[in-house]
């Protein structure tokens, strides 16, 4: 496979490999580059190009790793990288897969177990790729890409009975794209990052920690995604119940109501009732017993 020089046009090399797109995202480039080089990009956003080439090169050759530039590359740029690209799994790739998985379980035989199993192994990866996070520059270890070969091997060697062929390809190809990139960055990582931490004191960590996170806390996920009370109406939709009943269970007015429903839509991406259920047991809210209750 050929280099990606400073001469490259961007936008071919794009066009040309699709899973550049995200990445570049994660310098700050945004499409839109027209028939620019990667040089004249880096120049006009003052970004290090030796490193954003080893980015690049090594995303589409596993072999592709010039040892002799790594000692060149300054540590802060570097884990904002990595921590940018951390960002981008909760922020984006994340939802995308969580959208796809809600949407095919909601279409399928909700008494299906194998959707079930495959339910709860993403959420643990989501949990321990959160857990990752909070760690932050302490964390030396692997991320969790093998959850996601098990959610692949579900899909494609147990799921069984009725269930829509399309939304389950979407969830193989957006699970197998996460997995790839999550791949290169754990060899990355292992290759680029740890080697420079290991030059620094824990203070010095600590410290490089904090430049670069001051704007996580603002994105990390939160463990108690819904309030209250829009858990208690979520309880009562999952239940069966329609807005009305809901509304003179709960003494407050319909309007009311919709508007929890609208927020707890906008906090969980789900808009069936079978979704909606699906995401109270797999979160502990309901458990099956109580969803005969009316």
């Amino acid at each position: 496979m050929s280099i990606i020089k400073k001469e490259t046009v961007l936008s071919q090399i794009l066009a040309q490999h699709h899973i550049l797109i995200p990445i570049v995202n994660r310098f700050g480039i945004r499409l839109g580059v027209g028939d620019k080089t990667i040089e004249t990009i880096c120049e006009e956003q003052d970004l290090n190009i030796d490193f954003i080439l080893t980015i690049l090169n090594v995303y589409l050759d596993e072999d592709y790793m010039p040892q002799n530039k790594l000692s060149q590359f300054d540590l802060e740029p570097i884990a904002t990288y990595f921590n940018e690209t951390i960002q981008n799994y909760l922020n984006s790739l994340v939802p995308n897969i969580e959208k796809h998985l809600h949407a095919f379980i909601a279409t399928s035989n909700s008494q299906n177990e194998e959707l079930n199993i495959l339910q709860k192994v993403f959420y643990q990866f989501k949990e321990e790729l959160v857990l990752h996070l909070e760690k932050g520059l302490k964390h030396t270890g692997a991320y969790p890409h093998e959850l996601l070969r098990d959610i692949k091997s579900i899909l494609i060697k147990h799921v069984s009975g009725d269930f829509n062929q399309n939304l389950c390809y979407a969830v193989i190809f957006s699970v197998g794209s996460l997995e790839s990139d999550l791949i290169i960055h754990n060899r990355l990582k292992n290759s680029i990052l740890k080697p420079k931490l290991k030059e620094l004191s824990s203070s010095d960590i600590v410290t490089l920690q904090k430049s670069i996170s001051t704007e996580n806390h603002r994105h990390l996920p939160k463990k108690n995604l819904l309030t209250r009370r829009e858990t208690e109406i979520l309880k009562l939709i999952a239940q069966g119940n329609l807005n009305k009943q809901i509304a003179d269970k709960l003494n407050i007015s319909i309007n009311t109501v919709l508007t929890h429903r609208k927020n707890i839509l906008s906090k969980t991406g789900i808009k069936t009732a079978s979704g909606l259920t699906l995401y109270s047991i797999s979160h502990g809210l309901l458990s099956p017993d109580e969803l005969k209750i009316n």
